[in-house]
């Protein structure tokens, strides 16, 4: 394992946002040590948001005590030779209405918090029970084997649920009595902890080909048991699918045919191979699933070109050195491979014959998620996060409108919708002179921190063409190279935004910002009102409101919603609920629904000396910003893709183990299989012991 430098700012042995040398290594490949790509002077809104939450702390109570202790009788699972559910109290159905009398909250949130804790299991509330719904390596295709990572070979990989599971998408099952269907992102490969022996200097190429299966989506009908929330996998069921590196997928919009995507093996520009670095994605009302590329610099080697510095791609060796076995990853040798990479992936998971298309006119660049909201006439508009310090969100407003039926015309149509439309870049602007913030978290002489957005249009596709509106770029260089396009129309620089996704009760819009240590470090921005905190090491989440609540609108309202942190952190701040009621929490990644318009927030390199986990949070009412933890992760896992359904919860259990130096060989973590087993990542299901539904 190659040494890394520590960043300028960042104490040493850490990284950037508590992740490990590991995680920084095999999912991002080492962005946070490299040159901030964004070199922009445009404006940054962690300043804005910093000084205003310092500011409104100051005037609530300074004593605060958390809500640790709350939960001290929850369950975990995770180190006995078979993670199953955890074993539930004698009386499951009396600890579980215990513990909704002494927690009232909102309705979906009434249970006893987690307590946070560095326990190598996932850890659930009491009077909650879990499964394993599946594991890395099960098989799901006809004619796949049974795991054996001694024998892996990329065959039985490519018929196998794939690695390091993200977002998760379940899906109804017409026809099929107590059966769904589920998707789930895989996100990135850890080969250190899939091979033994590995040689991170010289990996064979078996062991990229395996790597290569292991990426892309999974496709697997599951079983419920409709007395509780356990879902079993439904392995070699006709609808189980697997998308890898190597598969084959459409490219569609306006990039389709450019010289700019054509290469040696697809002189169209029409045809790539191969999805990389799924992270969050979305559910399209039409029935289909989308995937974001986020990472996929990581990927590419030997780089030169500008551009390509904006997008993190260096200039010697990867990480993974596939560039040795497949030229296509070798930038030198074929510079516009990397262009076909970094989009929003559309799967049809009824279809198993389908191919995946790839959207351009969703823009290139590190797309954490992908959610839609249909405007009152029918048309998708949809919202993804840069996930980047100093980049930008967006989102795309659709010309077309969505047709109903399931007949092949309609499908056919439905899968045209993200071709066609506007692409957008948010820009925030503060409410306050800039001479009244100070970067110290004095208030405004307003006494009021909120403000307002644009979104500025970047470029619109159409069936007859594309347009730019970003003087000196193409319509195609727009929507290839979209960081660019930002940088020149002024948007405004987050801390890395990640996932963002329209509340279906109320439809205000939620964006998470997970951290960014260079805030106000170094040459980096500093604050102004229309950025947050210096260092921002643990994260923070906005609203947005659209103008007059229409998704298609060209201006929106912004708050505050959360800063994440401990609530003994004065500059830590609930939407206004009072700091000795709330779990602490650090880096939201991942943002989701319950039925009542909860926000819940899964969490990425929480830098609060406990694991990660996922948290529940009203947005409305007297309770709002009521923040409990759900659930805590096992020793060095991520969670990811949560969802929260009337009496289930499911979530991913990504990375586990991933701890700086633990290998095959030395695992740092059990889960979830016990001593002398592989780590596997894994999804999670959770519900209530009793059977009703989750928090009520």
């Amino acid at each position: 394992m190659r040494k890394l430098l520590p960043l300028i700012g960042t104490p040493s042995g850490s990284h950037p946002g508590g992740r490990s040398a590991m995680t920084c290594r095999f999912r991002c490949g080492d962005a946070c040590f490299h040159e901030v790509p964004n070199t922009s002077s445009n404006e940054y809104v962690g300043d804005v948001i910093a000084g205003a939450i310092g500011r409104r702390s100051m005037m609530r109570a300074a004593a605060v005590v958390t809500v640790a202790a709350a939960g001290a009788g929850a369950v975990g699972v995770g180190q006995a030779p078979s993670a199953g559910a955890a074993p539930a109290p004698a009386t499951a159905a009396d600890a579980a209405s215990a513990a909704r009398r002494k927690h009232k909250g909102a309705r979906g949130l009434r249970f006893a918090p987690v307590a946070p804790n560095t326990t190598d299991a996932v850890t659930v509330p009491e009077g909650y029970r879990q499964n394993v719904v599946i594991r890395w390596g099960e098989p799901i295709l006809r004619g796949a084997p049974a795991f054996d990572p001694e024998k892996q070979t990329a065959k039985a990989q490519a018929g196998q649920f794939g690695y390091n599971c993200d977002f998760l998408a379940l899906l109804p099952l017409p026809g099929e009595r107590n059966r769904k269907l589920l998707v789930a992102n895989h996100e990135y490969t850890d080969e250190v902890l899939m091979f033994r022996g590995y040689d991170a200097a010289n990996p064979t190429r078996e062991q990229a080909e395996i790597a290569w299966a292991a990426h892309g989506l999974s496709a697997v009908v599951v079983e419920e048991d409709r007395r509780t929330g356990k879902l079993t996998a439904v392995s070699r069921h006709q609808l189980n699918r697997r998308v890898t590196a190597t598969s084959e997928f459409r490219l569609t919009g306006p990039v389709a045919g450019s010289k700019l995507v054509r290469t040696s093996a697809d002189p169209t520009g029409t045809k790539v191979f191969g999805t990389l670095n799924n992270c969050s994605g979305g559910v399209t009302p039409w029935g289909t699933t989308l995937h974001g590329e986020e990472n996929i610099n990581q990927y590419f080697g030997n780089a030169s070109r500008d551009t390509d510095k904006r997008y993190g791609i260096g200039t010697g060796a990867t990480e993974r050195k596939w560039e040795r076995f497949d030229k296509r990853f070798d930038v030198a040798q074929e510079p516009n491979e990397v262009h076909r990479f970094g989009y929003v992936v559309e799967f049809d998971p009824y279809d198993p014959e389908s191919t995946p298309r790839k959207h351009t006119a969703l823009g290139r660049f590190k797309h954490e998620a992908a959610t839609v909201r249909l405007t009152r006439d029918g048309r998708p508009v949809v919202y993804s996060g840069d996930d980047e310090r100093f980049d930008y969100f967006y989102k795309f407003v659709g010309s077309k409108r969505m047709r109903h039926g399931s007949s092949r015309a309609v499908r056919e149509h439905n899968l045209s919708l993200l071709d066609e439309g506007t692409l957008y870049v948010a820009k925030l602007t503060g409410d306050s002179p800039d001479f009244e913030t100070d970067g110290m978290g004095k208030l405004p002489e307003d006494g009021e921190f909120d403000g307002s957005g644009q979104w500025i249009p970047l470029a619109t596709a159409t069936a007859k063409g594309a347009v730019s509106h970003v003087d000196g770029m193409t319509a195609e260089e727009v929507f290839v190279f979209t960081r660019i396009a930002g940088d020149k129309v002024g948007a405004t620089k987050m801390d890395r935004p990640e996932d963002i996704e329209p509340n279906p009760v109320t439809g205000k819009v939620y964006v998470a910002l997970t951290n960014n240590v260079n805030r106000g470090v170094g040459s980096n921005a500093k604050a102004d009102e229309a950025n947050p905190r210096h260092a921002n090491k643990h994260g923070h989440v906005l609203e947005l409101t659209e103008r007059w609540n229409r998704p298609e609108s060209t201006k929106f309202a912004w708050s505050l919603f959360l800063v994440a942190g401990d609530p003994d952190d004065p500059a830590t701040y609930f939407a206004g609920f009072p700091k000795d009621g709330v779990s602490p929490i650090s880096c939201p990644d991942n943002v989701a629904f319950d039925p009542y318009g909860n926000l819940w927030l899964s969490t990425d390199g929480a830098q609060l000396g406990s694991h990660d986990g996922l948290f529940g949070v009203a947005t409305r009412g007297e309770r709002r910003g009521e923040l409990k933890q759900f659930l805590t992760v096992p020793k060095g896992a991520e969670t990811c893709g949560p969802i929260i359904q009337d009496r289930r919860v499911l979530v991913s259990v990504q990375h586990p183990g991933e701890i700086d130096g633990a290998s095959v060989e030395k695992p740092a973590s059990t889960w979830p299989d016990g001593p002398g087993k592989h780590v596997r990542p894994a999804v999670v299901a959770v519900w209530r012991a009793d059977g009703c539904d989750i928090g009520v």
